[in-house]
């Protein structure tokens, strides 16, 4: 950053332009994570939300009011789990991708071990986590209880 900006801008603006930077590329990781199983969507996607707290109340509320990630975040956030066919759409994507590198693009037998094992052990991680559900006549996700 050039000497004369750092000087215009105080210490406390700088922090926010840094969170809103992180926060865009949590966000940019997060999609990348939608198609590569093993990167991870959900905590990138939480961690912008983060920085974007800190930074940007537009960016914070453009965030939890997206059409695509929005409505998954604030449930996480809540502590109230994924919706079932976000689990659905997650395992057989998990499946087909680490299948296939496996499969085709990787001859080393441990490796292939390896990304079976990370699989293995991410399917197990989002079926142990609570499971929400849509509730048909509000449009309201609702979890296993009810709430």
């Amino acid at each position: 950053m050039p000497a004369f900006l750092f000087w215009r801008c105080g210490m406390r603006d700088l922090g926010k332009i840094l969170c809103g930077v992180a926060g865009t590329l949590f966000v940019a990781l997060g999609v990348v994570g939608i198609f590569l199983p093993v990167l991870p969507t959900t905590p990138f996607l939480l961690l912008a939300a983060v920085c974007y707290a800190r930074s940007s109340q537009r960016f914070y509320d453009g965030l939890l009011t997206n059409r695509w990630c929005g409505e998954y975040i604030r449930i996480y956030r809540a502590g109230r789990g994924i919706p079932v066919q976000q689990k659905a759409v997650a395992i057989v994507l998990l499946w087909l991708t680490i299948g296939c590198t496996a499969l085709f693009a990787v001859s080393v037998w441990w490796v292939r071990v390896v990304l079976f094992g990370i699989a293995v052990g991410v399917t197990i991680h989002l079926l142990a986590m609570k499971t929400v559900r849509p509730d048909v006549k509000g449009a309201k996700m609702l979890d296993a209880d009810g709430h």
